[in-house]
């Protein structure tokens, strides 16, 4: 079996376990909308676990990313066991650092929130600080999570990382469907902290299966803690950088009608539902891979996996960006317009769901990029372009909120996005060579011209249906996953007859299954 074939092979699994998860997230933000709605609790909420995520963002992406070429390196050089001690020390000493930094990120809990929320006050404000001390604890449970993950993905295991969103969130179901009535918004906070507590038990038995067994050892003096932590703060910074999109999209929200964080939060989830599923996947398996040919010094080998990858990202988020604009109402309609959340959240919510889906195959590039130069051991260079990209965002903000109210922050972070990821690729062409532009140029065009047409159908498809068979939420459910089968069935059949290679040997291994099935 060719490495593309294994990484489709992996790439699938991931998708299955991660689909359904995201199945279960969707729920789970359903239930929050109908107990909760779309207002001033729910704005709070958002924001009090916006200022949590942010530190735990920072330090599981930072750890997990740095850890596999780290890792790739150790084994190299010392094996396996070498690999495993070094990682018991560096979780040792991520334990106490995450535990230092909780105690920290409560003194300083109120600051924390006068700067995501500016708009506000007296009631609302103290409620954000103490929703926001709450969920510190997640702080030290995501850490541990990152070092873990960083470890089995070092080792090619995908299938316990993909699945933590699973018991994630059962959590959040559980507390939603029978207690939240009793604890309310407070409630909601602790439950979130149990749930990602939660995903360290899920990849403790495949974490053994490795030969891994934890040790208290703390070595402060290892080389690998220096490489680490030389490699993380760049990250650290970069990821804090690139948060700030979110976090002044928010906090400019937060001056604005009421509902309008939760029309960007709701947006969000349901745009970052390609990237968390398909390019999540991609990147996963094709990053330590990466790792393996930059280790072995193969810029070559590099170049061959990244065009794999770029490639399958437009041939996905191309036409998912086209679908989700043209059919952003029923989409939010149906995953959301129940109980509190009415009419006005879904116009709300779609129009934001519409401009940040512009964005939506940048972003997902610049995933895949970013891993590239990681895997490079650069981790200043996706620093610096973040940096880059929150300056035009706060820019393009302030002009597009006066126009277009939260819709504006929604097309500002797209189009930052946008220049951020091309210059990136060409960062990246001046470091290692000729990308093969012209080969994703093609595999654009082709995806582009399929996907419009693709979205003409699904759109008169939709709209024909809805108005033949009425307005309930059944009819307008069955009339939207009719017009999405027949979007993904024309794209299909478009990017065969455009000869696009990657539809053609993806159907050619189904072929050789079906047989050998």
């Amino acid at each position: 079996m060719s490495t593309s074939e294994k990484a489709a092979k992996s790439a699938i699994i991931i998708i299955i376990l991660t689909l359904g998860s995201k199945f279960l997230g969707f729920i789970r933000e359903i239930f929050i909308a109908a107990k909760f709605g779309s207002g001033v609790e729910t704005d709070t909420f958002f924001v009090a676990i916006t200022a949590t995520s942010l530190i735990t963002n920072l330090m599981s992406t930072a750890i997990s990313t740095t850890f596999v070429p780290v890792l790739a390196e150790i084994e190299y050089k010392e094996g396996k066991d070498g690999k495993i001690n070094h990682t018991n020390n560096i979780i040792n000493i991520i334990f106490f650092f995450s535990l230092i930094l909780s105690v920290l990120a409560w003194i300083s809990s109120p600051l924390i929130i006068k700067l995501l929320a500016k708009g506000f006050k007296g009631e609302q404000f103290k409620l954000a600080v103490e929703l926001n001390r709450i969920g510190l604890p997640m702080i030290i449970f995501y850490c541990l999570t990152g070092a873990l993950t960083g470890f089995l993905h070092s080792e090619q295991k995908y299938n316990s990382p993909a699945a933590v969103g699973f018991p994630f969130n059962f959590v959040y179901i559980f507390y939603l469907l029978f207690l939240s009535s009793m604890f309310g918004i407070k409630g909601l906070m602790v439950a979130s902290v149990i749930a990602v507590f939660s995903q360290i038990l899920i990849v403790i038995p495949e974490i053994r299966k490795t030969g891994y067994r934890y040790k208290f050892s703390i070595y402060l003096k290892d080389e690998y803690i220096k490489k680490v932590l030389y490699l993380s703060l760049p990250v650290f910074v970069g990821v804090a950088i690139n948060d700030l999109n979110a976090i002044v999209d928010k906090t400019l929200a937060s001056s604005l009608v009421s509902g309008s964080i939760s029309a960007l939060n709701y947006a969000n989830k349901l745009d970052s539902l390609v990237l968390g599923v398909f390019i999540s996947a991609i990147t996963t398996v094709i990053f330590p891979l990466l790792a393996k040919e930059s280790n072995n010094n193969n810029i070559e080998g590099m170049k061959k996996i990244m065009a794999y990858g770029i490639n399958l990202i437009l041939l996905i988020t191309i036409p998912a960006s086209v679908g989700l604009i043209v059919l952003a109402k029923p989409i939010v309609e149906i995953a959301f317009e129940r109980g509190q959340f009415d009419a006005t959240a879904t116009i709300m919510t779609s129009k934001a769901l519409i401009f940040y889906s512009i964005g939506l195959v940048a972003m997902a590039l610049r995933l895949l990029i970013t891993r590239v130069y990681y895997s490079l051991q650069d981790t200043k260079t996706p620093m610096i372009n973040g940096a880059m990209s929150v300056g035009l965002n706060v820019v393009l903000n302030l002009i597009l909120m006066r126009f277009m109210a939260h819709a504006g922050l929604a097309l500002a972070t797209s189009i930052a996005t946008t220049v951020a990821t091309l210059l990136m690729l060409y960062g990246l062409r001046k470091k290692i060579g000729s990308l093969g532009t012209k080969g994703y140029v093609i595999t654009f065009v082709k995806s582009g011209l399929a996907s419009a047409i693709m979205g003409i159908i699904a759109y008169f498809t939709y709209h024909g249906l809805f108005d033949l068979l009425g307005t309930s939420k059944l009819f307008n459910l069955v009339s939207l996953i009719v017009a999405v089968f027949i979007g993904v069935l024309v794209y299909g059949i478009l990017c065969y007859i455009l000869n696009v290679e990657e539809v053609k040997n993806l159907l050619k291994m189904l072929k050789i299954k079906v047989i050998e099935g």
